[in-house]
């Protein structure tokens, strides 16, 4: 009997070694073993060996490091990488008519691409901890490797839609149970597996093949899963998209079905959805990357202190708790504190009647939560968080006190939304500890945070903060200094815009309107109503002495407000709300306010389009931002577009407004922004960040 020499090498990021008569193919592509390019050719080499060796009775493929394959390698789409041979589909295909039992040994996460190439091999193990998903719709994209066509065919089309359609994975005790791996491992899991490749190959029969199968139905009505998909969702297009490959499963052979499936995966990778959702895909995992040489023995935080237990400040305190973090929560007099406490339990008792939380876990986590009238209370604090009034003589009295009660390396951060963290960080003597941490609203649900970088803010304490940031399961984006910080500052433009059109002749249910089709989670103006018409007011008239000369000022807005119509608060704004109702009702009286305004500045009121609304509000944000970009007040286009999307609800599937303002074309851009400014005036003119990418030849930031 001739054997074959085992290749030395299979790629640079497939190994092979033979163990007891079974050819191992270990996956080694860090950090999450990707399936892109040269991993398929290793794997193709390697079951090429293993299938025409006779020694060889069975084939193992595993991972190298924490996991299986956590898929396909995301950065190769829509570039040549993704389209060299073999394709996963070659691949699977060599596995399929190996004459020999090809098993998958799982560790850690087998996901997307990599639960595929797994669903083609002919048996999987699972260690006890691992997870396996098909979370391919959170890109904007379906499974394009078999997923919607070998999954039903494993563990019915019910099953499989939970898992394709929602994206979630399921642990390995759950995939056993459906179906969907062969057995969970008993000890070492890359010994448990040869065993059972072993097994396999003394088995008589043949070897599984879902090329003869067809799905259970398990009476799914598919219009009706269908009707029943949030169109508001990010990724509404791929899950419908998913439900119709899985129907297709119970339609068509297999083949077919891969076929059909790769049509569908292949338009939505190149459609803009998806673009767009990848771009956030890489984007949320680059905004907390901070690279600074800190000592390696800097401390975790591990106890906070919330000054303030407003909304917000309760919010910031059950962030804190739901993460396992011991808080104390701190107000002037019993009233206020008993008020916060009330509220928080109140939250909380709407999760559980969601079925989010148990009466128990409930207990558990405000039992972290300790009050207190004493600011002394929070000297031995590892992070002290104000979430007082804001107004800078305020902070700066309390961060005077702070400075004196704090212990030393304690970091003193600021929720200000607006104001200059170095201003407040100078009542204090020690500026290197000061820092703003702005929540969003509610502080216990919103995933985004602005972390200030003061002049003289430590890099180990911006280290520990963005740290603690994501291990209570927030975003935090680095900002400096400057008003409004990144969100805030472009949300004047955008605000801006939507009074002035007020002013020429628009309504406010119709920009609101014009905004959500658009894809806005909520329009400008109900926005500004629900945040609170007064605060935003405050900021105008402090601001007002600075005011540029001949630049145009929204009157509405003023007027609005010294109407006493101060938003939902006062069940009044831009709309009226009636009877405590968080409902927006068209309002008479605000649309009289609203057109005196508009004649007090000299305009006859005219019609608007949806289109001319969307390009107003959405290029001032997009020309701010690239200011705020031009002067380093953010690292990067893509912290922007983390910030409005996680913060204030611009469309995810459009990715952000600098994203989106690549896919018009920065040239269009820069031209419609120089036909605004001949048209309304000096606020419209182009940002000069923008004018130096075109003059480059620059599609996008």
């Amino acid at each position: 009997m001739m054997t074959t020499e085992a290749p030395d090498t299979l790629s640079d990021t497939v190994r092979l070694h033979t163990q007891d008569g079974v050819v191992v193919l270990t996956i080694d592509n860090p950090p999450v073993n990707g399936l892109g390019n040269t991993v398929r050719a290793g794997l193709f080499r390697g079951l090429e060996y293993a299938i025409a060796e006779p020694q060889v009775r069975a084939v193992v493929i595993a991972g190298a490091g924490s996991m299986f394959c956590g898929g396909a390698d995301i950065r190769q789409f829509n570039t040549p990488a993704a389209a060299e041979l073999p394709l996963s589909r070659d691949v699977q295909a060599l596995i399929r008519h190996a004459n020999k039992p090809v098993v998958a040994a799982i560790h850690g996460a087998a996901l997307g691409g990599g639960l595929e190439l797994a669903l083609a091999c002919h048996f999987r193990v699972a260690s006890a901890q691992a997870s396996l998903g098909l979370p391919e719709v959170q890109l904007g994209l379906v499974p394009g490797g078999g997923g919607t066509q070998r999954l039903p065919r494993l563990i019915g089309a019910r099953a499989a839609l939970e898992m394709i359609v929602q994206g979630r994975p399921v642990d390995a005790a759950k995939a056993c149970a459906l179906g969907l791996v062969d057995a969970v491992a008993q000890g070492q899991l890359l010994a448990f597996a040869t065993a059972f490749a072993l097994e396999q190959a003394a088995a008589e029969g043949s070897l599984p093949d879902l090329h003869g199968r067809m799905p259970a139905l398990d009476e799914v009505d598919f219009a009706a899963v269908r009707a029943g998909l949030d169109p508001r969702a990010r990724n509404h297009k791929a899950q419908k998209a998913a439900v119709d490959c899985v129907e297709m499963a119970c339609q068509h052979e297999l083949a077919h079905g891969l076929d059909l499936e790769c049509e569908v995966f292949l338009k939505l990778v190149a459609g803009p959805e998806s673009h767009a959702l990848r771009h956030l895909f890489f984007a949320e995992r680059q905004a907390p990357k901070f690279e600074a040489r800190i000592p390696a023995d800097t401390p975790a935080i591990a106890s906070v202190a919330v000054l303030g237990a407003g909304t917000m400040g309760g919010g910031i305190a059950m962030a804190f708790a739901n993460a396992g973090l011991p808080v104390t929560l701190v107000e002037r007099d019993q009233a206020a504190l008993d008020r916060g406490l009330s509220l928080v339990r109140r939250n909380y008792g709407v999760t559980v009647e969601k079925g989010k939380l148990s009466p128990a876990e409930v207990e558990a986590r405000l039992a972290r939560i300790r009050s207190s009238l004493r600011l002394e209370d929070v000297a031995e604090a590892d992070l002290v968080i104000e979430a007082v009034f804001e107004d800078m003589a305020v902070k700066q009295e309390l961060f005077g006190r702070l400075d004196t009660l704090c212990k030393p390396g304690a970091i003193l951060a600021s929720n200000t939304s607006r104001l200059d963290i170095d201003r407040i960080a100078s009542a204090t003597g020690r500026p290197e500890d000061v820092i703003g941490l702005h929540f969003f609203s509610p502080a216990n649900v919103m995933r985004l945070l602005e972390v200030v970088r003061g002049e003289r803010t430590s890099d180990a304490v911006i280290a520990r903060c963005m740290a603690m940031a994501q291990a209570i399961g927030k975003i935090p984006v680095l900002v400096g200094v400057c008003e409004g910080f990144v969100g805030n500052r472009m949300l004047t433009g955008y605000w801006r815009e939507a009074w002035f059109m007020l002013e020429e002749g628009a309504r406010p249910e119709q920009i609101d309107a014009a905004m959500k089709r658009f894809g806005m989670a909520m329009g400008p103006l109900a926005m500004a109503d629900l945040a609170g018409l007064d605060i935003n007011w405050a900021t105008r008239q402090r601001l007002l002495a600075t005011w540029p000369p001949g630049l145009r000022y929204p009157r509405v807005a003023d007027r609005i407000c010294e109407a006493g119509r101060l938003g939902q608060k006062t069940g009044a704004g831009y709309y009226r709300y009636d009877n405590g109702s968080r409902l927006p009702q068209p309002d008479p009286q605000a649309m009289a306010i609203i057109e005196a305004a508009g004649a007090e500045a000299g305009f006859t009121r005219r019609a608007f389009t949806d289109e001319e609304i969307v390009e107003r509000c959405v290029l001032a944000l997009v020309n701010e931002g690239a200011r705020i970009l031009d002067d380093g007040i953010a690292r990067r286009a893509s912290d922007i577009d983390v910030v409005y999307v996680h913060g204030y609800g611009f469309p995810a599937w459009r990715g952000g407004p600098m994203h989106y303002a690549g896919t018009l074309g920065l040239e269009a851009v820069l031209a419609r922004l120089r036909a605004l400014e001949a048209a309304h005036g000096a606020q419209w003119t182009p940002a000069p960040l923008i004018q130096r990418l075109v003059a480059d030849g620059q599609a996008g930031f």
